[in-house]
């Protein structure tokens, strides 16, 4: 059923996408009061990118929905095509029109953009739910029975969505109602066309692999081994080629990856440029008159600080505290003396961490990320806490998960330290855009409330 599904849905999926990308481009022309959609020029400029867009599509074959993909996977995958194509459009559009439909291309590509996005989620939930239904599945058994192998059959009747259906195991050891046979039976029973995947456990034998691999080749199924517990915990494992040898990658996180290393740095230069431009440009003199009118000393307050792979930086705040020889080792405390009455305003609000976007500018930081601790705060939290140092494998944040989730302010026990630990190890390995687009958001939200914690 799904050889047959995937013969006509790539030519459907392609069709109805650009139907829906040239009505939207038609309507955002036509709702223009300066366009003219009846022109030559308008019509080559959606002419060629509507071939573009089939192009990039069959050649990255966007159509490919992997059945264990999420919403995300299918979000990246889009961008990434739709970056190419945009730039093959204006690089051919430059060399082919002599004039240009600017008017168009405002309206046209970022709304554009939402409207496509909005088509490959729905056909994303739409074919979850096909799925579901009990169609366009694959056929699957499982070869060797024990506790792994259990797991994958219960996790693929669980999840209806992936569209795999298990007919049962073959073992040679193990008799029960859900063992097909021994694994001589397996080659008897199916011929070519009748299986679609073969989960082996990871304790089969080598030779008998060997077998198994060769005899799907030859009757087209695909052949997947199930890790074992040394491996299982890992659930965003990953693979190196060298050359013909190929290894596992048992520590990888999300942020080792080129184009999440891209697109988290360019919302970082985004954000923090806004912020520096609209608010940080305006904000700064008010600032720095009532500290400046209040207590002797500088403006700003510049502290060692310590980054990613554990190298230290020179971390930018307003200063909030009467000039003192304790900054560095000793930690606002309620009623702190050294606070002054501006400084107590600024922290409250989280003011006196808007300098930190310069940080972020000069790649020292990012708007999201475990917060940093002054340098002898460290070398302590490193000797009391076991995998300390795993959050400096990141660029440490203005504002970060722990934060929003209420652990901020002065660290007084050993559980406050330890939970933001874990919370910032469950960040690093568990990093996605939306989690810092919610972050941001929470934390926008948290700076016109006060909490008791922060003084």
């Amino acid at each position: 059923m799904a050889k047959r599904f995937y013969k006509y849905f790539p030519w459907l999926f392609i069709s109805v996408e650009l139907v829906v990308m040239f009505i939207v481009f038609g309507l955002l022309t036509i709702l223009s009061p300066e366009s003219d959609f009846k022109s030559s020029d308008y019509l080559l400029d959606v002419g060629l990118f509507g071939l573009v867009w089939l192009i990039i599509v069959l050649v990255r074959k966007d159509y490919k929905l992997s059945r264990t993909s999420v919403y995300w996977d299918t979000l990246m995958q889009f961008l990434v095509s739709y970056v190419w194509a945009i730039l093959i459009f204006f690089i051919l559009r430059e060399h082919l029109s002599s004039s240009s439909s600017l008017k168009l291309d405002f309206y046209l590509f970022p709304i554009g953009l939402f409207m496509v996005v909005f088509f490959r989620i729905g056909v994303h939930m739409a074919l979850r739910r096909y799925r579901m239904s009990g169609r366009n599945y694959r056929k699957a058994v499982i070869l060797g029975k024990d506790e792994w192998s259990n797991q994958l059959a219960r996790t693929l009747e669980k999840n209806k969505a992936f569209g795999i259906k298990l007919l049962g195991f073959f073992d040679d050891k193990v008799n029960s109602k859900d063992v097909l046979g021994d694994f001589d039976h397996f080659f008897d029973s199916f011929g070519i066309g009748s299986l679609d995947l073969v989960y082996l456990s990871q304790n089969m034998p080598g030779n008998l692999v060997n077998k198994i691999v060769d005899f799907a080749d030859e009757n087209h199924f695909k052949v997947k081994i199930i890790p074992g517990p040394a491996l299982q915990w890992n659930k965003k494992m990953s693979f190196s080629n060298y050359g013909s040898f190929i290894v596992v990658n048992l520590n990888e996180i999300p942020l080792d990856r080129l184009g999440n290393q891209f697109f988290k740095r360019f919302f970082d230069v985004l954000f923090s440029t806004l912020v520096i431009l609209f608010i940080f440009s305006w904000l700064v003199p008010i600032i720095a008159i009532l500290i400046k009118l209040e207590s002797k000393g500088p403006v700003f307050f510049y502290q060692k600080r310590t980054g990613v792979n554990n190298k230290d930086f020179t971390c930018i705040k307003f200063r909030t505290m009467q000039e003192n020889p304790w900054s560095d080792t000793l930690q606002a405390s309620k009623n702190d003396p050294r606070v002054t009455k501006v400084g107590g305003v600024l922290r409250r609000f989280s003011l006196d961490e808007l300098p930190q976007f310069i940080n972020v500018l000069k790649n020292e930081m990012s708007v999201v990320g475990p917060r940093p601790h002054t340098v002898p705060m460290n070398e302590v939290f490193k000797q009391r806490l076991e995998k300390y140092n795993n959050r400096h494998c990141i660029k440490p944040g203005i504002t970060g998960l722990a934060q929003v989730l209420g652990y901020r302010g002065e660290i007084s026990t050993h559980w406050q330290i330890r939970s933001r630990v874990k919370l910032d190890y469950f960040y690093v390995r568990k990093w996605s855009f939306f989690l810092d687009i919610k972050i941001v958001l929470k934390t926008m939200n948290q700076m016109l409330s006060s909490g008791e914690e922060v003084y």
